[in-house]
């Protein structure tokens, strides 16, 4: 049995109860989970190892690439430079960026990358594996690519081209690279242990992540699956596979070093949670442009994942009706699941700022049962 390191409220017992039994199961390697209420840490807990092959212990410092749960800070960044004028969520993106106008993308707004409404998930022309460290090749590929449907109708996530899509505005009107503007605006000013760019001393104490084996997952993350192995073209494949580097590179120093802001930013589940409770109580974003941020702006069937979501402006909304869609508390919860079950989330009726951070990687494609579980127990604790 492995033990639960770190402090809980008397309250929220049964969450740390929750938290342990996840490491009954004997492929669980580590995870670690923060949860403040009104803003007062109430969870902050840590279990099992670092390493694939479980001979370093999760620590207090651990931290791990958290995937897709950077785009939301990557969102709020560009929200506050619409904050201060620098950039405008309705006026073209070839405005900031002139290259970007081909191919009939003239009229594409920062609220369209923000939403996945862009019709840019991916790039039709396979690129060589190291294009993925490349930041202008990559950028240079999306100026000139045709967008997969028309701009604005309908929504398509875009998994790791919203890094580049968003990044390269940032690095243009913020003049440094794109991390390093999240980190200045999200991490420094709320005290967070979060990276986007891992300087290489930290690596020591970066989990190393690898996958559960024999779950194949729900339905829909069966039918991503079946698609991208059937059909290699297809959008949804080359969102995920082009490169055919962005699979394999969470472990690599290059992946940690770049910053890549959809998906390879680094840190803790006090980092995420941290975020959140910054949103909640304003010390990030105005409540005008939180309103923005955790505003519907795009549901129904995704032209990628091949399920249903609902996205604000770089954050995923609540599905209480969709059960790989819903964080688990209330309707309007907001946040971002990492791949493989990460995820930070907020839920602004119960004041709720929620990090969970695992290196044991699930198949699905939103929401990953096992933080599903840990916010439904948070709940009859509430």
């Amino acid at each position: 049995m492995q033990q639960v390191q770190g402090y809980f409220d008397l309250q929220y017992e049964a969450v740390k109860e929750a938290f342990a039994a996840l490491f009954d199961d004997p492929q669980e390697r580590g995870g670690a989970l923060c949860i403040q209420v009104e803003g007062e840490t109430v969870i902050d807990l840590w279990c099992g190892t670092a390493d694939k092959n479980g001979e370093h212990a999760w620590n207090t410092d651990t931290i791990a690439n958290l995937f897709s749960c950077t785009k939301t800070f990557t969102a709020v960044t560009a929200l506050q430079l619409v904050g201060e004028g620098k950039l405008a969520l309705d006026a073209p993106v070839a405005s900031v960026w002139p290259e970007f106008a081909a191919a009939g993308k003239e009229n594409i707004t920062l609220r369209q990358l923000l939403s996945h409404r862009a019709g840019l998930p991916a790039v039709r022309e396979m690129l060589p594996p190291e294009a993925l460290y490349q930041w202008d090749t990559m950028t240079a590929a999306l100026a000139a690519e045709t967008p997969w449907w028309t701009p604005g109708e309908g929504h398509g996530y875009a998994a790791i081209t919203y890094g580049w899509l968003v990044g390269e505005l940032l690095r243009r009107v913020d003049g440094k690279g794109p991390g390093e503007s999240i980190v200045a605006r999200t991490a420094q000013p709320l005290g967070l242990d979060f990276h986007v760019g891992l300087a290489d001393q930290e690596f020591y104490r970066v989990a190393e992540i690898s996958r559960a084996k024999g779950n194949f997952g729900d339905a829909s993350a069966q039918r991503l699956l079946k698609t991208m192995m059937s059909e290699p073209a297809s959008m949804s494949t080359r969102a995920f596979a082009n490169p055919p580097s962005i699979m394999t590179s969470t472990n690599k120093p290059e992946w940690r070093r770049m910053q890549q802001p959809a998906a390879n930013g680094h840190g803790n589940a006090r980092s995420l949670a941290g975020f959140y409770s910054g949103l909640l109580n304003g010390r990030l974003l105005d409540s005008q442009l939180l309103a923005e941020l955790t505003r519907e702006h795009s549901v129904g069937e995704d032209k990628t994942l091949l399920t249903q979501t609902r996205f604000g402006l770089g954050c995923m909304l609540d599905q209480p009706n969709v059960p790989n869609g819903t964080y688990g508390l209330g309707p309007r919860a907001f946040g971002h699941p990492g791949a493989g079950g990460s995820i930070g989330f907020a839920d602004p009726e119960c004041k709720v700022a929620f990090g969970f951070v695992t290196n044991t990687l699930g198949p699905y494609v939103l929401m990953d049962p096992r933080a599903q579980k840990l916010a439904r127990t948070l709940g009859e604790c509430l």
